[in-house]
């Protein structure tokens, strides 16, 4: 993989997340919300994958995805719980620790693990 290519990665992923930053302090959180959650990474991803290690990889990580987006809904969950109860970086560092928890066990129980 040649140095362009990774930096083409890497700014798509940047461009995101400044995106959303942007949606969320100049035009209103929801847009942001929409623009996080669309699946315009994910589908850039497996657009990568496809090109580089093809079909089944590709099928293998759309699966993946799927049941590891659970531990994300967990996670954005506790921290929207956790920010009405305490200051915003240990909601963060909790919603990580719940999302880190999820993340090992749905491990444990994916098909094929």
């Amino acid at each position: 993989m040649d140095y362009l290519y990774t930096l083409f990665k890497f700014l798509i992923g940047g461009g995101m997340v400044v995106g959303t930053t942007w949606l969320a302090r100049y035009v209103d959180p929801r847009y942001g919300g929409i623009l996080i959650a669309a699946p315009i990474v994910t589908s850039v991803a497996f657009f990568l994958t496809y090109t580089e290690s093809g079909a089944t990889a590709t099928r293998q990580l759309a699966l993946a995805s799927f049941f590891f987006v659970i531990p994300t809904l967990l996670f954005i969950l506790a921290l929207f719980l956790l920010m009405g109860r305490i200051p915003f970086y240990q909601s963060l560092a909790g919603s990580f620790a719940v999302w880190i928890a999820g993340i090992l066990v749905v491990n444990q129980v994916l098909p094929g693990a």
